[in-house]
Protein backbone atom coordinates (compact mmCIF):
# COMPACT_ATOMS: atom_id res chain seq x y z
CA UNK A 1 0.00 0.00 0.00
CA UNK A 2 1.10 3.32 -0.89
CA UNK A 3 2.22 6.04 1.93
CA UNK A 4 0.35 9.51 2.68
CA UNK A 5 2.76 10.78 0.97
CA UNK A 6 2.78 8.73 -2.32
CA UNK A 7 -1.09 9.11 -2.14
CA UNK A 8 -0.50 13.18 -2.50
CA UNK A 9 1.92 12.81 -5.41
CA UNK A 10 -0.45 10.59 -7.18
CA UNK A 11 -3.44 12.68 -6.79
CA UNK A 12 -1.34 15.58 -7.83
CA UNK A 13 0.24 14.03 -10.98
CA UNK A 14 -3.45 13.41 -11.71
CA UNK A 15 -3.95 16.65 -11.51
CA UNK A 16 -0.90 17.87 -13.47
CA UNK A 17 -2.10 15.28 -16.65
CA UNK A 18 -6.07 17.00 -16.06
CA UNK A 19 -4.13 20.12 -16.88
CA UNK A 20 -2.22 19.10 -19.90
CA UNK A 21 -5.63 17.31 -21.44
CA UNK A 22 -7.40 20.36 -20.91
CA UNK A 23 -5.15 22.34 -22.66
CA UNK A 24 -3.95 20.44 -25.55
CA UNK A 25 -6.31 17.40 -26.05
CA UNK A 26 -8.89 18.61 -28.72
CA UNK A 27 -11.56 15.95 -27.24
CA UNK A 28 -11.11 16.75 -23.71
CA UNK A 29 -10.47 20.61 -24.48
CA UNK A 30 -14.38 20.32 -25.85
CA UNK A 31 -16.11 18.70 -22.45
CA UNK A 32 -18.43 20.63 -20.51
CA UNK A 33 -20.63 19.56 -17.12
CA UNK A 34 -23.24 18.36 -19.79
CA UNK A 35 -21.04 16.37 -22.21
CA UNK A 36 -19.41 14.75 -19.07
CA UNK A 37 -22.75 14.11 -17.46
CA UNK A 38 -24.26 10.56 -19.25
CA UNK A 39 -20.67 9.30 -19.68
CA UNK A 40 -20.44 9.82 -15.85
CA UNK A 41 -23.19 8.11 -15.11
CA UNK A 42 -22.11 5.26 -17.11
CA UNK A 43 -18.63 5.33 -14.81
CA UNK A 44 -21.41 5.07 -12.09
CA UNK A 45 -23.33 1.92 -13.56
CA UNK A 46 -19.47 0.02 -14.52
CA UNK A 47 -18.33 1.05 -10.80
CA UNK A 48 -21.81 -0.99 -9.79
CA UNK A 49 -21.70 -3.66 -11.46
CA UNK A 50 -17.45 -4.28 -10.22
CA UNK A 51 -19.13 -3.51 -6.38
CA UNK A 52 -21.57 -6.75 -7.44
CA UNK A 53 -18.68 -8.83 -8.01
CA UNK A 54 -16.47 -7.52 -5.51
CA UNK A 55 -13.81 -7.87 -8.23
CA UNK A 56 -11.29 -5.71 -6.91
CA UNK A 57 -9.06 -5.10 -9.44
CA UNK A 58 -12.30 -3.65 -11.50
CA UNK A 59 -13.06 -2.13 -8.70
CA UNK A 60 -10.11 0.11 -9.16
CA UNK A 61 -10.18 0.72 -12.14
CA UNK A 62 -13.45 2.20 -12.13
CA UNK A 63 -12.77 4.03 -8.84
CA UNK A 64 -10.29 5.88 -11.15
CA UNK A 65 -12.46 6.50 -13.84
CA UNK A 66 -14.88 7.79 -11.40
CA UNK A 67 -11.99 9.95 -9.75
CA UNK A 68 -10.96 11.02 -13.08
CA UNK A 69 -14.69 12.43 -13.98
CA UNK A 70 -14.43 14.19 -10.20
CA UNK A 71 -11.30 15.88 -11.34
CA UNK A 72 -12.68 17.41 -14.66
CA UNK A 73 -15.26 18.61 -13.34
CA UNK A 74 -13.41 20.55 -10.77
CA UNK A 75 -11.02 21.81 -13.46
CA UNK A 76 -14.14 22.81 -15.63
CA UNK A 77 -15.47 24.32 -12.49
CA UNK A 78 -11.79 26.40 -12.23
CA UNK A 79 -12.01 27.49 -15.48
CA UNK A 80 -14.88 29.13 -14.73
CA UNK A 81 -13.65 30.80 -11.70
CA UNK A 82 -16.69 29.17 -9.44
CA UNK A 83 -14.54 26.48 -7.68
CA UNK A 84 -11.20 23.95 -7.90
CA UNK A 85 -10.78 20.33 -6.42
CA UNK A 86 -9.58 22.10 -3.38
CA UNK A 87 -12.76 23.88 -2.60
CA UNK A 88 -14.57 20.46 -3.44
CA UNK A 89 -12.42 18.70 -0.94
CA UNK A 90 -13.16 21.61 1.58
CA UNK A 91 -16.65 21.37 1.35
CA UNK A 92 -17.48 17.74 2.25
CA UNK A 93 -14.36 17.45 4.64
CA UNK A 94 -16.89 20.59 6.36
CA UNK A 95 -19.62 19.11 6.14
CA UNK A 96 -18.89 15.94 7.44
CA UNK A 97 -17.23 17.28 10.49
CA UNK A 98 -20.66 18.88 10.85
CA UNK A 99 -22.68 16.09 10.34
CA UNK A 100 -20.66 13.58 12.75
CA UNK A 101 -20.92 15.58 15.85
CA UNK A 102 -20.56 12.18 17.82
CA UNK A 103 -16.96 12.16 16.76
CA UNK A 104 -15.83 15.87 16.05
CA UNK A 105 -18.39 17.75 18.87
CA UNK A 106 -19.60 16.87 22.38
CA UNK A 107 -22.66 14.64 21.72
CA UNK A 108 -22.87 10.65 22.06
CA UNK A 109 -24.99 8.36 19.54
CA UNK A 110 -24.59 4.69 20.37
CA UNK A 111 -25.56 3.02 17.16
CA UNK A 112 -26.15 3.74 13.76
CA UNK A 113 -29.83 4.23 14.02
CA UNK A 114 -28.97 7.16 16.40
CA UNK A 115 -26.29 8.37 14.17
CA UNK A 116 -28.66 8.49 11.14
CA UNK A 117 -31.49 10.35 12.84
CA UNK A 118 -29.36 13.15 14.14
CA UNK A 119 -27.54 13.37 10.16
CA UNK A 120 -31.32 13.56 8.90
CA UNK A 121 -32.33 16.38 11.60
CA UNK A 122 -28.96 18.21 11.03
CA UNK A 123 -29.54 18.11 7.32
CA UNK A 124 -32.60 19.67 8.28
CA UNK A 125 -31.56 22.25 9.96
CA UNK A 126 -29.15 23.16 7.38
CA UNK A 127 -32.69 24.94 5.34
CA UNK A 128 -33.76 21.61 3.79
CA UNK A 129 -37.92 21.62 3.39
CA UNK A 130 -38.17 18.01 3.42
CA UNK A 131 -36.21 14.99 4.67
CA UNK A 132 -36.36 14.08 0.48
CA UNK A 133 -34.80 16.80 -0.50
CA UNK A 134 -30.97 15.02 -1.58
CA UNK A 135 -32.76 11.95 -3.28
CA UNK A 136 -32.21 12.13 -7.27
CA UNK A 137 -35.40 12.61 -9.21
CA UNK A 138 -33.96 10.07 -11.85
CA UNK A 139 -32.71 7.15 -9.52
CA UNK A 140 -34.03 4.23 -10.42
CA UNK A 141 -37.05 3.22 -9.01
CA UNK A 142 -36.56 0.33 -6.71
CA UNK A 143 -33.04 2.30 -5.55
CA UNK A 144 -35.47 5.22 -4.65
CA UNK A 145 -38.31 3.26 -2.78
CA UNK A 146 -35.53 2.04 -0.41
CA UNK A 147 -33.56 5.96 -0.11
CA UNK A 148 -37.15 7.37 0.47
CA UNK A 149 -37.40 4.37 3.32
CA UNK A 150 -34.44 5.48 4.69
CA UNK A 151 -34.99 8.76 5.10
CA UNK A 152 -38.08 8.70 6.75
CA UNK A 153 -36.82 5.80 9.25
CA UNK A 154 -34.55 8.58 9.83
CA UNK A 155 -36.51 11.00 11.65
CA UNK A 156 -38.38 7.67 13.15
CA UNK A 157 -41.20 7.10 10.65
CA UNK A 158 -40.55 3.45 10.29
CA UNK A 159 -41.84 0.16 11.36
CA UNK A 160 -41.35 -1.46 15.30
CA UNK A 161 -39.90 -4.87 13.89
CA UNK A 162 -39.77 -6.53 10.50
CA UNK A 163 -42.89 -8.94 11.43
CA UNK A 164 -45.47 -6.56 10.59
CA UNK A 165 -43.76 -5.51 7.62
CA UNK A 166 -44.17 -8.71 5.91
CA UNK A 167 -48.00 -8.75 7.05
CA UNK A 168 -48.04 -5.61 5.39
CA UNK A 169 -46.45 -7.44 1.90
CA UNK A 170 -49.11 -9.88 2.13
CA UNK A 171 -51.77 -7.29 2.81
CA UNK A 172 -50.58 -5.66 -0.26
CA UNK A 173 -50.80 -9.07 -2.27
CA UNK A 174 -54.66 -9.21 -1.18
CA UNK A 175 -55.20 -6.09 -2.36
CA UNK A 176 -53.45 -6.46 -5.60
CA UNK A 177 -55.26 -9.91 -6.09
CA UNK A 178 -58.74 -7.74 -5.47
CA UNK A 179 -57.62 -5.72 -8.61
CA UNK A 180 -56.73 -8.06 -10.61
CA UNK A 181 -60.29 -10.03 -10.39
CA UNK A 182 -61.81 -6.77 -11.28
CA UNK A 183 -59.25 -6.15 -14.42
CA UNK A 184 -58.76 -3.04 -13.40
CA UNK A 185 -55.43 -2.50 -14.39
CA UNK A 186 -55.01 1.04 -13.62
CA UNK A 187 -55.36 0.07 -10.05
CA UNK A 188 -53.57 -3.22 -10.28
CA UNK A 189 -50.61 -1.08 -11.65
CA UNK A 190 -51.18 1.01 -8.41
CA UNK A 191 -51.42 -1.90 -5.87
CA UNK A 192 -48.17 -3.99 -7.75
CA UNK A 193 -46.39 -0.57 -7.49
CA UNK A 194 -47.67 -0.80 -3.51
CA UNK A 195 -46.31 -4.63 -3.71
CA UNK A 196 -43.33 -3.54 -5.20
CA UNK A 197 -42.86 -1.03 -1.99
CA UNK A 198 -43.18 -3.21 0.77
CA UNK A 199 -40.80 -5.79 -0.30
CA UNK A 200 -38.21 -3.39 -0.68
CA UNK A 201 -38.94 -1.82 2.95
CA UNK A 202 -38.73 -6.01 4.16
CA UNK A 203 -35.33 -6.04 2.22
CA UNK A 204 -34.06 -2.88 4.52
CA UNK A 205 -35.78 -4.31 7.68
CA UNK A 206 -33.67 -7.99 6.71
CA UNK A 207 -29.98 -5.44 5.74
CA UNK A 208 -30.75 -6.97 1.83
CA UNK A 209 -29.99 -4.39 -0.86
CA UNK A 210 -33.04 -5.27 -2.64
CA UNK A 211 -30.89 -3.86 -6.41
CA UNK A 212 -28.07 -6.00 -5.90
CA UNK A 213 -30.39 -8.90 -4.81
CA UNK A 214 -32.75 -8.30 -8.33
CA UNK A 215 -29.64 -8.05 -9.96
CA UNK A 216 -27.98 -11.01 -8.90
CA UNK A 217 -30.83 -13.16 -9.95
CA UNK A 218 -30.90 -10.99 -13.63
CA UNK A 219 -27.28 -12.63 -14.57
CA UNK A 220 -28.22 -15.69 -12.67
CA UNK A 221 -31.63 -16.13 -14.72
CA UNK A 222 -29.04 -14.48 -17.86
CA UNK A 223 -26.29 -17.50 -17.18
CA UNK A 224 -29.25 -19.90 -17.06
CA UNK A 225 -30.66 -19.06 -20.09
CA UNK A 226 -27.51 -19.21 -22.29
CA UNK A 227 -26.37 -22.37 -21.23
CA UNK A 228 -29.86 -23.04 -22.29
CA UNK A 229 -29.23 -21.91 -25.68
CA UNK A 230 -25.85 -23.79 -26.06
CA UNK A 231 -27.75 -26.82 -25.23
CA UNK A 232 -30.30 -26.44 -28.07
CA UNK A 233 -27.40 -24.83 -30.56
CA UNK A 234 -25.29 -28.80 -29.41
CA UNK A 235 -28.37 -30.51 -30.37
CA UNK A 236 -28.61 -28.27 -33.90
CA UNK A 237 -32.49 -27.04 -32.82
CA UNK A 238 -34.39 -23.65 -31.63
CA UNK A 239 -35.01 -22.38 -28.52
CA UNK A 240 -37.91 -21.54 -30.00
CA UNK A 241 -38.96 -24.39 -32.20
CA UNK A 242 -39.33 -26.59 -28.06
CA UNK A 243 -42.16 -27.30 -26.36
CA UNK A 244 -42.48 -26.43 -22.14
CA UNK A 245 -41.46 -29.43 -21.21
CA UNK A 246 -38.38 -29.81 -23.30
CA UNK A 247 -37.49 -25.96 -22.64
CA UNK A 248 -37.95 -27.01 -18.75
CA UNK A 249 -35.78 -30.14 -19.30
CA UNK A 250 -33.12 -27.76 -20.75
CA UNK A 251 -33.57 -25.24 -17.67
CA UNK A 252 -33.39 -28.13 -15.12
CA UNK A 253 -30.63 -28.77 -16.91
CA UNK A 254 -29.18 -25.38 -16.70
CA UNK A 255 -29.17 -24.97 -13.00
CA UNK A 256 -27.21 -28.12 -12.44
CA UNK A 257 -24.53 -25.85 -13.93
Amino acid sequence: MNSRKEQLAALDHLLTIMDELREQCPWDRKQTFQSLRHLTIEELYELGDALLEEDLEEIKKELGDLLLHIFFYAKIGSEKKAFDIGDVAQSISEKLVYRHPHIYGDITLDDVAAVKQNWEKLKLKEGKKSVFEGVPKGLPAMVKAMRVQEKAAGVGFDWKAAEPVLDKIKEEITEFEAEQKRQDITAMEAEFGDVLFSLVNYARWQKIDPEAALERTNKKFISRFQNMEKQAKANDVALSSLDLVTLERYWEQAKKG
